[in-house]
Formats: C-alpha cells, structure tokens, sequence
C-alpha cells in the first residue's frame, strides 16, 4: 500500500525533467519523423491539418507511456549498467506508483486522441504495438533470446504504419514496405550499440547476440544485415513509389551504411560500433527525408529531358 504522504514525497522529489526523461524523448521524437512520413507519403494531397497535429500527439503519447513503462519494468537492469543507472525510476525520484499512474494517464490519453480525433484503426495499431514493446518485448523477448531485437524490432518500425492510416484509414503495401526498412535496419542498429556496451549488457544478464554468438560472429550479422537493408531501401523505387532521387540517395546511404559495417568487421577501430550506431541513426533520418523530398519534388525538376 502507499500513503498520501509517501506519493506526495515522491511527486516532490522528481521533476518534470525526470518525467520527460523516462519518455525517452530522442527515441520518441525518431518515431514522430517516420509517422509523419507515413502520413505524407500516403497521400499525393496534403493531409489535413488536425490529422497531423492529433496523430503526432497520440502516438507522442502513447509511445511515451511505452518508454516509461519499459522503464519500470527494467529498473532492476538498468541499475546494472553504467549507461542507465542514473535514470529516475533506478534512483527512486519517481517511483512504481507514480510511474504507474503517470503511464496510465499517457496510455489512456494517446489512444483516445487517436480513437476520437484520428480512426480507430490507428488506435488499435498503437494500443498492439505499446503490448508488443512495453510488455511482450520487455518483459520476456530482451530477457529470452538473442533474437530480441529481431522479433521486437516489428513493434519499433510501426510508425510509418501509424501515419499511413491516419491518412487512408487502411493497411496499404507501401505502409508495409516502410516498416520493412525499419525492421531490417533495427537488429544493425541495436548490435552495433551492443557490441559497444557489451560489458554492461553482460553484467546485466541480458543475451544480447555479441554475448550469446561472440562479437565477430555479430559484426558479420551488422554487415548481411547492412546489405539486406540496402536492398530492402530500393523497393519503392522498384515498385514505383518514389523515383530516381529517392533511389540515388538510398543507394548512396547504403552503401555507407556497408562501409561502416565493413570497417566494424575488419578493422581495428575501439570506436568502430559507436560510429556505425551514430551513422545508423542518420542513415533513417535522411533515407526518409529523401522519400519526402522525392514525394514532393517532381523528376521534371531535377531530370534534363
């Protein structure tokens, strides 16, 4: 049980920065972007106004409950490794009750939005994917198989599924390509971290791939992966859903993303997976934006007839 003075001790004692931070704002903001690419490339018209501010928010909202539900549920891990023992709910500025009720009211609020000012469809995609990483993921796949990141990294790359149906109300073959670029560049993305950390990941008792298969084995994994993504990046091209602009970048960005997977595995870089980490992150961030770019800009522009 707690009482009045404990909840009223702890809601003095976390501020609003530690809420904030629990939300996991960098990782919630990456999401934004690909929902709002979504949205965008679903349509050749503009998309309403309140479509884009309501979804945003709602999956804003949800995806913070999320975060801050994964939060609690690995404070006793977290408080293992030197990256994440500091974060609130390890050092007790907020604790389980308030953490609760502060995800309840995120959760409820994010769905909502979405039920009543956006589609059901789009909530109900929402409310799948904050089970898939907020409880499946987080309570059994991370602590399970070293192909955590694999099987969870479904729930991650549904942004762009979220904005595809706030716009069309349906699940359409593009929607489900944008999810495959992210699905195929998540495990890349999260090993590389791994392999950086992998000592933190070891004291934490969690069968990460470099642990369970050793980390040269796991680098071989990042560059397939590299070249699957590569792949995967062309699709829209291929099947008419972007043009050559989109295809030029998303070769070029692939070809990056291989370089650094290469440098990973043969060379003697101590800062190699951080690198590749950080290049991930800018590789998802261009790659969409040159969807948008090539959305909106017609091949007449840049094209000599």
């Amino acid at each position: 049980m707690f009482t009045v003075s404990e909840i009223s001790h702890d809601l003095g004692h976390a501020s609003w920065r530690d809420y904030i931070e629990i939300c996991k704002p960098r990782v919630v903001l990456l999401m934004l972007l690909c929902t709002l690419v979504g949205m965008l490339l679903a349509t050749p018209d503009a998309v309403p106004w309140n479509i884009i501010i309501f979804c945003n928010l709602g999956v804003a909202l949800v995806a913070s409950s999320a975060a801050a539900l994964n939060h609690l549920l690995d404070s006793s891990l977290d408080a293992k490794m030197a990256r994440t023992r500091n974060r609130p709910v390890v050092q007790g500025r907020i604790s389980n009750f308030n953490g609760s009720i502060f995800i309840a009211l995120t959760g409820i609020l994010g769905l909502s939005v979405l039920m009543i000012l956006v589609n059901p469809l789009t909530a109900w995609l929402n409310l799948a994917s904050w089970l898939g990483y907020g409880v499946f993921y987080t309570m059994y796949l991370k602590r399970a198989t070293p192909q955590n990141i694999v099987v969870g990294g479904l729930f991650g790359a549904a942004p762009p599924l979220f904005g595809w149906t706030a716009v069309t109300n349906s699940v359409d073959p593009g929607a489900l390509l944008l999810v495959l670029i992210i699905f195929a560049w998540t495990p890349p993305h999260f090993w590389a971290l791994a392999i950086d950390r992998l000592d933190e990941y070891r004291d934490a008792d969690i069968p990460m791939m470099p642990l369970t298969h050793g980390e040269q084995y796991t680098k071989l994994l990042i560059l397939l992966y590299a070249i699957i993504l590569t792949l995967t990046s062309v699709l829209p091209y291929l099947i008419g859903m972007s043009s050559i602009l989109y295809l030029v970048s998303a070769i070029g960005l692939g070809l990056g993303f291989v370089y650094w997977s290469i440098v990973l595995l043969i060379g003697h870089d101590a800062a190699a997976p951080m690198k590749t980490f950080r290049y991930s992150i800018l590789y998802l961030m261009v790659l969409f934006l040159a969807l948008l770019v090539d959305h909106y800009i017609p091949p007449s522009v840049y094209l000599v007839t």
